[in-house]
C-alpha cells in the first residue's frame, strides 16, 4: 500500500477511535447539559470584554433600574436581557456611536455574579435556605455548604430548574455510603434542589440496634434483612410473636403476628416492609400491652437512632 494511503487509513481509524471514545464518555454522563439562557437582574455584576478597547471593557454593576453604565456611550438596559442579548446591544451603541466600526462583533459579555438569583437549598439538609451562585456550582458543592444531608435524607435528589420547572430532574445522591454515589450536575442560579425525606422502617423491643434503618429504594427491605441489620434478637426475645404495625391510609393500625426464627430458616415466607412499618420483637415476660409497648418505645419526643445501610 502506498504511504499516502497508509497514512489516510491511519488517520480514518483514529479518527474513529476519537469518535466511539468520546461517544462513550458522553452516554456514562446521562445528567451532563447545556447551560441554560440566564436572565440578568438588578443587583448582577457586569463583565464586559470589548476586543482590543481595554478602556471600555471592565466589571459594571447592573443598577435597581436594570441599567448599567459603560464607558462612553452612557447608560445600556441590562435587566431582564441575557449575557448574549447584552452584548449585541452594546455593541450595537458602540457602531451606531462611531466608536466601533460596523460589520463586526466586538462586545461578549459574562455574568460574574448574580446578586438575586440564589441557589434555593430545601427538605433534608443541615442548614436550608438560599445560597448565593457565584461561579461554577456542582450539586455536591452546594449540599455541602448546607451542611449535608441529614441521616434521615432520601437517596434521591430533585434538582427544579428556573429555566425549566415543569421538569424537574430526579438523581442519585448518597456520598456516605462505601462507594459513594456523587453525580457531577452542574447547578445554576435559579434552581432550586429539594432532598426529600427517605422512608423508614423501626425495628424494636428485644433487638441489638433498635432504631430507624432508612429505606433506601433501591432495594427492598424484608424482614430478614432487617433483623440482620439490627443485629438479631437478645436474650429473652419472643421470636415466635413478633409483630409488624403499619398504618394504613384511613389512619387505623394493622398489627401482624408472625414468627421470625421460622422466616430465619427459611420455613416461612420472607416479608416486605413498608415506610412507617414498626417491627416489634417482644419479650418473652412481657407484662404490658404490645401497643403501649411500641408507643413507649416511638412516643413523641423519644429518641430513635436513625441508621442507614451502606450497600
Amino acid at each position: 500500500m502506498p504511504k499516502t494511503l497508509r497514512c489516510a487509513a491511519a488517520f480514518a481509524i483514529l479518527v474513529l477511535v476519537r469518535t466511539a471514545t468520546g461517544f462513550a464518555q458522553q452516554s456514562s454522563n446521562p445528567v451532563a447539559e447545556s447551560a441554560p439562557q440566564l436572565i440578568i437582574g438588578s443587583g448582577d455584576l457586569i463583565e464586559v470584554t470589548v476586543f482590543g478597547e481595554a478602556d471600555l471593557s471592565g466589571r459594571f454593576r447592573v443598577d435597581e433600574k436594570g441599567d448599567i453604565s459603560v464607558p462612553l456611550i452612557g447608560r445600556v438596559h441590562a435587566a431582564g436581557k441575557t449575557a448574549e442579548e447584552t452584548a449585541t446591544a452594546l455593541n450595537r451603541r458602540y457602531v451606531e456611536s462611531e466608536i466601533l466600526n460596523s460589520g463586526n462583533t466586538y462586545v461578549t459579555v459574562f455574568i460574574a455574579e448574580y446578586a438575586t438569583q440564589g441557589i434555593v437549598v430545601n427538605g433534608e439538609v443541615k442548614s436550608p435556605g438560599l445560597y448565593p451562585a457565584l461561579g461554577v456550582r456542582m450539586l455536591n458543592d452546594v449540599i455541602t455548604v448546607a451542611g449535608g444531608v441529614t441521616p434521615n435524607a432520601s437517596s434521591k435528589v430533585i434538582i427544579t430548574r428556573k429555566a425549566d420547572p415543569g421538569n424537574p430532574i430526579t438523581v442519585e445522591y448518597v456520598p456516605e455510603l462505601l462507594a459513594p454515589v456523587i453525580p457531577r450536575v452542574q447547578i445554576f442560579p435559579g434552581d432550586t434542589i429539594t432532598v426529600p425525606l427517605a422512608g423508614s422502617v423501626y425495628v424494636l423491643g428485644s433487638v441489638s440496634k433498635a432504631g430507624a434503618y432508612i429505606l433506601e429504594g433501591r432495594h427492598a427491605l424484608t424482614v430478614e434483612k432487617a433483623m440482620a441489620l439490627a443485629g438479631g434478637t437478645t436474650r429473652g426475645a419472643n421470636t415466635s410473636h413478633a409483630h409488624i404495625v403499619r398504618t394504613l391510609e384511613d389512619g387505623n393500625k394493622e398489627d401482624y403476628i408472625f414468627n421470625v426464627n421460622l422466616i430465619l430458616k427459611g420455613k416461612a415466607p420472607d416479608l416486605a416492609l413498608k415506610d412507617g412499618d414498626i417491627l416489634f420483637v417482644p419479650t418473652s415476660n412481657l407484662k404490658l400491652g404490645v401497643m403501649q409497648a411500641i408507643n413507649s418505645a416511638i412516643g413523641i419526643g423519644s429518641s430513635v437512632v436513625t441508621y442507614r445501610s451502606a450497600y
